[in-house]
């Protein structure tokens, strides 16, 4: 059976960048198999956040390489996701890994996909995971239609994804990084 069940959601604003994760993992389409799983974490020297969606091992693999891209080129986060997904695509290991990363720092937040891709969003909203389109549905509207920070956006949005997708619960990390 596959176990799955993440939604990671990244908002940004004018003070900087929240990344929210719940804690969630699912066994199949029917057995919750933890509650409290966390999938986001601070990388260089909390600089940067990161979340993952897809296999636990593989994502801490691609955390690892990644957080040496960013030694690398001096924290620089478009640098290094751009280094890391042709790594990635290129390298006959790293193909093989099944998770996607989700990465801000207070000015950019970027999609990094094992197909080569790197994608900045328009809006400053991203999402990865089972729960992704929901969580970012709701940010979108909050955003469009309140004045919260960023942090607060990610808060509710995830809120809202875990009512709705039951591959998302409420148990929420969330990460910050000020301008």
């Amino acid at each position: 059976m596959e176990l799955r069940g993440t939604t990671i959601l990244a908002v940004k604003d004018e003070n900087g960048s929240a990344v929210a994760g719940d804690g969630q993992v699912t066994l199949g389409q029917s057995i919750v198999m933890k509650h409290s799983a966390v999938k986001v974490r601070t990388l260089y020297n909390g600089k940067v956040i990161s979340g993952f969606a897809g296999a636990t091992a593989d994502a801490f693999t691609l955390f690892e390489k990644f957080e040496k891209k960013l030694e690398t080129y001096s924290g620089n986060l478009v640098r290094s996701a751009v280094e890391m997904a042709k790594d990635w695509r290129t390298d006959k290991y790293l193909r093989k890994l099944e998770a996607m990363l989700l990465v801000a720092d207070a000015e950019h937040i970027l999609v990094i996909s094992g197909n080569g891709d790197v994608i900045e969003p328009d809006d400053g909203l991203a999402a990865i995971g089972s729960g992704g389109s929901y969580a970012l549905s709701a940010a979108r509207a909050l955003s469009r239609h309140t004045e919260m920070p960023a942090a607060e956006i990610a808060r509710k949005a995830m809120d809202i994804a875990s009512e709705i997708c039951v591959f998302t619960n409420n148990n929420i990390v969330l990460e910050t990084i000020e301008k």
